[in-house]
């Protein structure tokens, strides 16, 4: 949800922020990159050079007085989807811009977005006049369009919306009406027509969304990130943010290799890492991010043929997750989940990833314990899923009967970066704010892989604002 304004509060000013920090504006996006603005190491930076998955670092670190320079327009933090849709964005409004993207993996879409369940989502869960709704249902043509022109692997399914409880057929009837506001083809089903579609899946009624489907993110990503290259913007990899300062109407970021790029503007995509960026910047983020670990299980590939496609519960308003939902992707392959655990590092993907200062951070919140308690009750039952098999698999029956324990193979985690206001409002929308010469992304979960092409546009062209 947006923040709300107060009366005395500068206008797009948020809660918690001083009067001249960084302004609300109305977009956001994601990023993989990420810094520790306490000044401890990066997460990765704990790995020895040369271990695997570390970040290469140059032998020997250059002495801060001889550190090499380099000018650009425009420098981008973090190559995930939206950081690479942003400079591919930037290249095509006005060639010849200077863009240089920093991202602190050995390569992109490492994060966020590599590690989501692929869906081209239709829009269809989100009010009217939100920004996920207007980018969603604009950037899930466009990512269509995008995959075919360029042959990335995508399939335009459908999805069923299954409700398995009469509590839920209020809330389902109430995506009809949704999904009728914003123009999206809409079917009501009842419990044979479901089986139509999803011989295995059982429920009282559900609605079948025309536009859904799925999409290699990742290889989209890759995509954006050569389409970008070729048009002259420069992509450096292995290249963890340091230090922010700003000076004289330009930025200079210091990174782990030593190099100071100096630009005119300062586009922050650091997704699980955004806030510290914010912060290291000298701006006030006014959240912070409480990474969530979403969890995955994966069909075995005997019994894959009993999901055909995408099918999802109806989802609960009071929570900004979709539940436990089953996803055929575009290789074939079964994804069941995510449910959504704490994670205990910001990119914490198993129970055993634990970064100490981290995780103190989250714990010394205000608004991770309002989180705690307003919603431990729902918290408790995504635990226990995550620590027991058996419980996950009830999670999945509910929709698809014939599963068993034995059919779910684990598979790869994600974590989401969500921003959480003190007062432990999780908000709900795309959330990006401004301060001298920087751009902050600060919340863009799903969908925006989804609605990563007109966000990209959209930042593209406050960045150039900032040019003049």
């Amino acid at each position: 949800m947006a923040f709300e304004q107060a009366e005395e509060r500068p206008a797009g000013q948020a809660p918690g922020e001083d009067a001249g920090a960084a302004r609300r504006t109305e977009t956001g996006a994601a990023g993989a990159a990420g810094v520790r603005a306490d000044g401890a190491r990066a997460a990765d930076d704990s790995r020895p050079a040369g271990a695997p998955g570390a970040a290469p670092r140059p032998s020997t670190a250059p002495h801060p007085g001889t550190a090499p320079r380099s000018d650009c327009d425009v420098v981008i933090i973090g190559a995930g989807i939206v950081g690479l849709s942003t400079a591919y964005a930037i290249t095509r409004a006005a060639p010849g811009t200077r863009v240089v993207v920093l991202e602190k993996e050995p390569g992109p879409a490492r994060h966020q977005t590599g590690r989501n369940s692929g869906v081209i989502h239709s829009g269809i869960y989100y009010p009217p006049g939100s920004l996920k709704a207007r980018f969603a249902l604009e950037g899930s043509a466009e990512m269509v369009k995008f995959c075919a022109e360029h042959d990335i692997p995508h399939d335009v399914t459908g999805k069923l919306i299954v409700a398995t409880d009469r509590a839920e057929l209020p809330r389902l009837h109430s995506l009809i009406q949704r999904g009728r506001e914003h123009g999206i083809p809409v079917r009501e089903l009842g419990p044979a027509q479901i089986m139509e579609y999803e011989p295995e899946v059982r429920g009282l009624a559900a609605i079948h969304v025309g536009t859904t489907g799925v999409a290699d993110f990742g290889a989209v990503a890759d995509r954006l990130g050569r389409l970008a290259t070729e048009a002259g913007a420069r992509i450096e990899y292995g290249a963890d943010v340091r230090t922010i300062g700003r000076r004289g109407g330009r930025v200079a970021v210091r990174t782990s290799t030593g190099r100071v790029v100096r630009a005119r503007a300062l586009v922050n995509c650091a997704g699980l890492h955004c806030d510290r960026v914010a912060r290291l910047a000298g701006d006030a983020p006014g959240m912070r991010i409480v990474p969530f670990r979403g969890e995955y299980y994966s069909l075995s590939p005997a019994r894959d043929s009993l999901v055909r496609g995408l099918v999802y519960p109806v989802p609960d308003p009071a929570f900004p997750f979709l539940g436990v939902h089953l996803t055929r992707g575009v290789h074939g392959e079964v994804h069941l989940g995510p449910n959504a655990v704490p994670a205990l590092a910001r990119e914490g993907y198993d129970w055993r990833t634990v970064r100490p200062a981290e995780l103190a951070g989250t714990l010394a919140y205000p608004g991770a314990w309002q989180i705690a308690r307003r919603h431990w009750r729902y918290g408790a039952g995504e635990l226990h899923r995550s620590l027991s098999k058996r419980a996950f698999t009830d999670a999945v029956r509910r929709l698809l009967p014939a599963i068993t324990a034995d059919d779910l193979v684990p598979a790869p985690a994600g974590v989401r970066a969500q921003a959480v206001l003190p007062d432990g409002t999780l908000v709900d929308d795309f959330l990006i704010t401004e301060g001298p010469h920087t751009i902050h992304v600060l919340n863009a979960p799903s969908p925006a892989a989804t609605a990563s092409l007109p966000i990209g546009r959209e930042i593209a062209g406050r960045a150039l604002a900032v040019l003049g």
